[in-house]
């Protein structure tokens, strides 16, 4: 296929998925995984890795940081990039697909499956279904976990797989929490702007609302009170980081309206 040639729905589909699953230091050219998603698109590694500095460009927590990437994106990018935004989850099934379709796959592990409580998916963390799966448990599943192994893969990546607010880096120990919760808010659960890389101890505490975030992304107690002052693990665990901002993200970076109906709804659980 001709360097200079149009990218093709499928190819643009794969390029994007790679873009949300790779961290950013890594969309270049030598990167394996990127070397053999070009060999299975019929471009070269260094074409591929063009069109993700590309799409980095339209994202703009990297806009934002001043790195501009390569500035070439092209209206077909942009018009996904649109489309993705919009719909996350059709995204997500729509770029597994495509790259199922061009004959590549990825391994999707008990860790990438896992809800953002830390437990294996149930039935009631399914995402909405599109009405063509109804009645067919296998696809419905099917569909789950891709959803939640997209989620779990944007975030991670977009964190470098190490907790925003401890620095933890045990990836069996990492969760992609989600801001604003899974079951009450189903056009954002695969939103990675809706997403946090959390450890499993300060998931939780964020999912119960013992901690949240200002808008500047500073952890507060909700109250205090809670952690009692002979309770060692509770002080370093949570305490320490009080007003200490979180490691941001290099892409994706967290909104702050999911940060503030976080704030609001946990205030108000322990008023």
């Amino acid at each position: 296929m001709a360097g200079g040639s149009d990218w093709s729905r499928p190819q643009l589909l794969v390029a994007f998925d790679l873009y949300c699953k790779l961290p950013f230091g890594k969309l270049h050219h030598r990167n394996p995984e990127i070397i053999r998603w070009a060999n299975l698109i019929g471009r070269t590694p260094s074409a591929l890795a063009m069109k993700l500095t590309n799409i980095a460009s339209l994202d703009p927590k990297i806009t934002g940081s001043g790195r501009r990437g390569l500035r070439g994106a092209s209206a077909a990018d942009r018009a996904m990039w649109g489309e993705m935004n919009a719909d996350w989850s059709s995204f997500a099934i729509a770029a597994r697909h495509a790259c199922e379709s061009i004959g590549g796959s990825e391994t999707i592990s008990a860790e990438d499956t896992e809800s953002e409580t830390g437990r294996p998916l149930l039935p009631e963390d399914m995402p909405e279904m599109p009405a063509s799966f109804a009645g067919d448990s296998r696809r419905i599943e099917s569909f789950a976990r891709i959803g939640q192994s997209f989620f779990r893969r944007c975030v991670l990546s977009a964190y470098s797989s190490k907790c925003c607010i401890s620095g933890l880096s045990i990836p069996s120990l990492l969760v992609a929490s989600h801001i604003s919760p899974w079951k009450s808010d189903p056009n954002n659960r695969l939103n990675p702007r809706n997403g946090l890389c959390l450890s499993v101890l300060h998931d939780k505490a964020f999912d119960l609302g013992l901690i949240h975030l200002t808008d500047n992304f500073e952890v507060r107690l909700t109250k205090r009170s809670l952690i009692r002052g002979d309770d060692s693990f509770a002080q370093s665990g949570l305490s320490t980081f009080e007003g200490r901002q979180i490691d941001l993200p290099d892409k994706f970076a967290p909104d702050v309206e999911f940060i503030r109906k976080h704030r609001e709804v946990s205030k108000a659980r322990y008023r």
